[in-house]
């Protein structure tokens, strides 16, 4: 458990950016002997793993000795990108004598968490020949400067932000001109900046994730919403290949969750019918293929907050290291239902693995997942779990240091069950 927190730590270090998320996703991959599906090219339906890349977003497989059409499936599915500050296409800005960075808000980010932060820039160059390339700025850069109390003695009693003017980062001093800061980020990147036609961007807390408390039990780090549940799936494909017998285990890290998934690389987009089709041995296979299939959505949940008990079902609560929370919502928000939740339990049990059960407050309304969406799209039986985290949504999360590995564990056994 220990050593696989650890990787986990390096994996949100090295993961900055979906982009650079599936860059390294490709690279644990290919190291363990998968190989790249083309997305245009010749459908490889032989056996062994295989991964295919779209921008933020990686699925990756692996087909057993003996698998035929109609084959079931098993999914582990979670997202790549995480709330943050996207910089904006014209990103040179400043007055007053400052420099800054023009961003706007990448989905329901906890804004003052990115305050008074030494903040680094990731994300990829479009170059005009059609090829991209990564960049990650991994020292202070940025950073968005809090107002003094002296100069709003009310701050104290509810702090007001506002993302157009508030939020903007400030990276040096003089007078802002065009092109500077993607001339830059060109220079990091090695590629003339003459040749940048577009980009995608977003700033990112440089802390690098540590472990805490007294005995070490929790990791606090930036984007375990949701890479901490990318990081245990890959594992999770990994171990599985070893053991698969009987079923076909997938995996799939989607872009654009945090926005709601409406996007040609996120869960509501066609790109995991299609692959699935195929492991499925075409659309005339696939009926019997998906209707023996299973689905496990996974996204961190709630931690019980100490300071804010009130938020909380008395009788659901998850708290760190209990094991991943099976999510629950009788409005399905979340894809659970009792025979799911069952495959669930079972996984847990085969692999030892403790669990908790999450449902949300009445009063409290509860966010959703990639699994509803999924189990709509393809209408194959989906259960959604995750890790419980405090200060979702936050530049910085926390979680303990055993849930991972309790998750990818759980996930294994889900990935390789016959049943």
């Amino acid at each position: 458990m220990s050593d696989l927190a650890q990787d986990l730590a390096t994996f949100l270090t090295t993961a900055p950016t979906p982009y650079h998320a599936v860059a390294e996703g490709v690279r644990r991959l290919a190291a363990a002997g998968f190989t790249e599906q083309p997305e245009a090219g010749p459908w490889d339906d032989g056996p062994g793993g295989r991964y295919l890349v779209r921008d933020g977003t990686l699925v990756a497989w692996f087909v057993p000795e003996g698998a035929a059409p109609g084959t079931p499936l098993r999914v582990f599915a979670a997202h790549t990108d995480s709330p943050t500050l996207k910089v904006k296409p014209r990103p040179d800005t400043g007055t007053a004598g400052w420099r800054q960075v023009a961003v706007e808000v990448y989905g329901g980010a906890l804004w003052n968490s990115w305050l008074d932060r030494d903040l680094g820039l990731a994300g990829r160059l479009a170059l005009y020949d059609g090829t991209c390339v990564l960049v990650d700025v991994r020292r202070p850069l940025l950073r968005v400067p809090q107002l003094a109390i002296h100069l709003d003695r009310q701050v104290n009693q509810g702090l007001k932000l506002d993302p157009q003017d508030h939020l903007l980062p400030i990276w040096g001093l003089g007078t802002p001109a065009e092109g500077d800061l993607i001339g830059f980020l060109a220079a990091e990147a090695g590629v003339d900046a003459a040749e940048v036609a577009a980009h995608d961007l977003v700033v990112h807390d440089l802390n690098p994730p540590a472990r805490l408390g007294e005995h070490e039990e929790l990791l606090a780090g930036p984007r375990l919403d949701n890479l901490a549940s990318v990081h245990s799936g890959l594992c999770a494909l990994l171990a599985a290949a070893d053991d698969a017998a009987g079923v076909i285990p997938v995996f799939v890290a989607f872009d654009h969750e945090e926005i709601g998934s409406a996007s040609a690389t996120g869960a509501a987009g066609p790109l995991l019918e299609t692959v699935l089709t195929h492991l499925a041995g075409g659309f005339d296979a696939r009926r019997a293929a998906f209707a023996g299939s299973r689905c496990l959505s996974v996204d961190v949940t709630h931690a019980a907050h100490p300071n804010y008990l009130g938020h909380h079902d008395p009788n659901h609560r998850s708290v760190p290291n209990g094991g991943p929370a099976l999510k629950v919502n009788a409005n399905q928000r979340y894809a659970t239902d009792a025979p799911g939740a069952a495959a669930w339990h079972r996984a847990c049990r085969a692999a030892g693995v403790p669990t908790q059960v999450f449902v949300s407050k009445n009063t409290v309304p509860c966010g959703s997942t990639v699994g509803p969406i999924l189990s709509t799209r393809l209408g194959i039986r989906t259960v959604d779990v995750g890790i419980p985290v405090l200060s979702m949504h936050s530049a910085r999360e926390l979680c303990g240091v055993r849930d991972p590995g309790h998750l990818a564990a759980a996930a294994t056994a889900f990935l390789t069950d016959p049943r």
